[in-house]
């Protein structure tokens, strides 16, 4: 039977590095820990990872918390989650919470019953009950996408609200003067700072906001279809929609165009995401880009050093964002 100095040998490390590969791969290069992890599968070397992970005090494990698996956006950002988890010796353990409170705080207690080590909502709410926090020490946590306004634990975000102003100034840009909205959930605060956006760009230009001009939605398909077809019964119609996500546009697009209208001779549609599917739409979606799947890895390594005791304050790290200018758009029709 192999033996840890045998894979020591073979990868040409000290013991020692195996043993610190096992209990804390987040030490060790990604090279030399290939050349182990690689030692240990030529060897058959068969650890007992029970066993390191009670003396390490660790169990390598970090819980994501997302609330809809289904959202593709959120798809992207966990795949950047599960490359960085790779990366630093960890494993992903997924919670499609569905937005519940008392589902996240189960897998809160994972954490505190050092059933996982960290967790990242991407979801703005605590999921750590009062008798789970430690004082004002920061929480083994990563608030993303969605986040608090002040959280005990570090956050990565995008700058929503100026990103919704500029995707609403190309739309004024472009000549539009009466500009429809399709909102997500009310109580989600992206949605309040895309609005907020929006706002600014129409005061910045003299244009009256419109509260007519809002519908509500909910990030979904269907409710991008059922408020563009609300909109398109409106006498003085808009000759612009800027949806706050791409599947809320693609829904409206195929409404707009069920309704014999052209995309963008009759009304300009533009989203907020750049998810894959918006560059194959007919016309290609313009929209707001984000680095989903740099969100996902920025917010595995700001979770490795909270729990290595790297980061003692908790930061914001804003993500930036890029206007995808596609055929969607197009100057306002005379």
């Amino acid at each position: 039977m192999a033996t840890i100095r045998d894979v020591a040998n073979l990868a040409g490390v000290s013991v020692a590095t195996v043993s610190r590969t096992l209990q804390q791969p987040e030490r060790v290069s990604p090279k030399t820990r290939q050349r182990v992890v690689e030692a240990i599968d030529s060897t058959g070397y068969k650890p007992n990872l029970m066993a390191v992970k009670f003396r390490s005090g660790k169990t390598h494990n970090l819980v994501v918390l997302v609330p809809t698996v289904a959202n593709v956006f959120f798809a992207r950002v966990i795949s950047g989650m599960q490359e960085a988890a790779v990366e630093k010796g960890y494993s992903l353990l997924l919670g499609n919470t569905l937005g519940n409170p008392e589902i996240e705080a189960d897998y809160a207690r994972m954490v505190q019953t050092s059933q996982a080590d960290g967790l990242i909502q991407l979801r703005a709410h605590n999921p750590f009950t009062t008798d789970m926090q430690k004082g004002s020490d920061l929480l083994p946590m990563v608030n993303a996408c969605e986040v608090l306004s002040n959280p005990s634990c570090p956050v990565v975000t995008l700058d929503n609200r100026c990103a919704a102003k500029a995707m609403t100034r190309h739309l004024i840009d472009l000549g539009h003067r009466r500009i429809a909205l399709i909102k997500g959930p009310n109580a989600s605060p992206l949605t309040q700072d895309r609005l907020a956006g929006y706002q600014d760009a129409l005061r910045e230009a003299g244009l009256t906001f419109d509260e007519q001009l809002l519908f509500n939605g909910d990030f979904t398909l269907q409710a991008g279809s059922d408020a563009a077809r609300h909109m398109l019964t409106m006498a003085d119609r808009p000759t612009a929609l800027f949806c706050e996500n791409d599947e809320t546009a693609m829904g409206a697009m195929h409404a707009i165009k069920a309704a014999g209208l052209a995309i963008p001779a009759d009304i300009s549609v533009a989203g907020f995401d750049d998810i894959a599917f918006s560059a194959y739409c007919d016309p290609p979606l313009t929209t707001v880009a984000q680095p989903a799947e740099e969100f996902g890895h920025t917010a595995v390594g700001l979770l490795v050093d909270v729990l290595n005791g790297k980061i003692k304050k908790a930061p914001k790290v804003v993500m930036p964002y890029e206007l995808k200018l596609r055929q969607s758009t197009g100057p306002a029709p005379l």
